[in-house]
C-alpha cells in the first residue's frame, strides 16, 4: 500500500524514473522519526502519529519518514523530513549522538519481515525525537494526532499503521521505557 506523495521539488540525486529503477535493484536508505512530547523529566507523555491518504484512497497512520539524499548527513535528512512532515515550527530536539533506537528493514513483499514497502527494499534508521513547538502537518500528511503511550498501543492504532509501522512504534516506546505495562 503506497502513499500518495507530493512531487518532490528537489528530488536530491535521482529523477523519479531513475529512483524507481534504483529501488528495483538496491536498498534505499531512509530515516524515520517517532515525534514525542516529553515532560520535564524526559518521560514520554504523547506520541505523534500522522494520517495520510494511500494511493488506493485509504486513510492510514504512519510516522515521519523520508529518504537520505546523496551528500546529505543523517542529521540533515532527519531535520529535513521532520520539517517536511511536521512544519517549520515543530522545533525537534535531536540528541548530540544520532544513534538510532533500531535499524528497520522494509521488504517489498508482506510477510518477509514485520515491515513492508511495496515499492522497494529499504533500510531506515529510526529515532525517537522530542518536539517542543507547534506541529502543522505539511506535504502529504493530513493531520498529526497526539496519543498517550496507552492509546498508541491499542490494537486498532497499531494495525492501522502503514507498512507494519505499528511494530516500529511499539519498539520506540519499549526502547524509551514508555511501553505501557
Amino acid at each position: 500500500m503506497a502513499s500518495v506523495r507530493t512531487p518532490d521539488p528537489n528530488p536530491g540525486w535521482l529523477s523519479e524514473i531513475a529512483l524507481d529503477e534504483t529501488r528495483s535493484r538496491v536498498p534505499i536508505l531512509y530515516v524515520e522519526a517517532v515525534p514525542v512530547r516529553v515532560d520535564t523529566y524526559g518521560q514520554i507523555e504523547h506520541v505523534g502519529v500522522l494520517l495520510r491518504g494511500s494511493s488506493s484512497g485509504e486513510l492510514t497512520r504512519t510516522l515521519v519518514s523520508g529518504r537520505v539524499y546523496h551528500n546529505e548527513s543523517v542529521r540533515e535528512a532527519l531535520l529535513r523530513n521532520l520539517e517536511k512532515d511536521l512544519g517549520p515550527t515543530a522545533f525537534p530536539q535531536l540528541p548530540a549522538s544520532l544513534t538510532p533506537f533500531t535499524v528497520a528493514e522494509y521488504f517489498p513483499l508482506p510477510g518477509v519481515a514485520p515491515l513492508h514497502d511495496p515499492r522497494q527494499h529499504a533500510v531506515a534508521l529510526a529515532y525517537v525525537v522530542p518536539v517542543s513547538g507547534e506541529c502543522d502537518p505539511r506535504q502529504d500528511a493530513l493531520e498529526l494526532t497526539w496519543l498517550t503511550p496507552d492509546e498508541a498501543m491499542e490494537p486498532e492504532v497499531l494495525d492501522d499503521m502503514e507498512g507494519g509501522r505499528g511494530h516500529l512504534l511499539k519498539q520506540a516506546l519499549a526502547w524509551s521505557g514508555a511501553l505501557p505495562r
